[in-house]
């Protein structure tokens, strides 16, 4: 385990520094359409709590109108803010760029558990969850696939918590036993393909259903 931590976090620094640079074009044409869409801060830092229920601050693109009341504690958007700039961005990831320098710095790796909002660690780092906080969360993994595939149609708080939650959490678990070199560069390859389906306004079920199926909730599981 201590050969796929050295591993791991060479390759967060290697693939976190290339993609900076690869991908800089986009960022300005992020940046280009913010201030475009509606003028103001560029980025969004928000309190998230990591590896050893350490804070840090995580970067992403604003996606959303500036509203100082926003409420960290729901794990729901306010989709009534997000503008279509925003919409875009988010749709395609590309709002989590700026995540990259949060791998680079060491507080996220490429592949992880997401991060808990400091308002929401008593519901998403709690219980048997608990053991979640050994880990250094992650830019994209299967909880947060999961939720891009599927928790993103619940805009009702009660909803999503019923619905999409319960496996979420039960995904950052199987990723505390899962975890490997290999596994990563799964998860890496089901992201892409992930975004490449949203795009095309496509269903990864097969991908879906994996995931599903890691959790033994699903009884049926397509495999086609």
């Amino acid at each position: 385990m201590l050969f796929y931590r050295v591993i791991k976090r060479l390759f967060d620094i290697c693939a976190s520094g290339i993609a900076l640079i690869v991908l800089s074009p986009i960022w300005l044409i992020a940046i280009i359409g913010i201030e475009v869409s509606d003028p103001g801060p560029v980025f969004y830092m928000a309190k998230r709590v990591g590896k050893d229920n350490k804070v840090f601050r995580m970067f992403k693109f604003r996606s959303m109108k500036i509203d100082k009341s926003t409420n960290e504690k729901s794990l729901r958007p306010d989709v009534d803010r997000i503008f279509f700039w925003g919409k875009v961005m988010r749709d395609t990831k590309i709002d989590e760029l700026p995540q990259l320098l949060n791998v680079f710095n060491g507080d996220m790796s490429v592949i992880g558990p997401r991060p808990a909002a400091f308002e929401q660690v008593d519901i998403t780092r709690t219980g048997e969850n608990a053991v979640v906080a050994n880990l250094v969360p992650g830019l994209s993994g299967p909880s947060a696939l999961y939720d891009y595939i599927y928790g993103d149609q619940f805009e009702k708080e009660g909803e999503y918590n019923q619905k999409v939650l319960p496996t979420r959490l039960k995904l950052d678990l199987y990723y505390l036993t899962a975890r490997s070199f290999r596994y990563d560069i799964k998860m890496i390859w089901f992201t892409v393909v992930c975004v490449i389906y949203r795009v095309a306004k496509k269903e990864p079920k097969k991908i879906y259903d994996e995931l599903v199926e890691t959790t033994k909730i699903s009884e049926t599981v397509d495999n086609t």
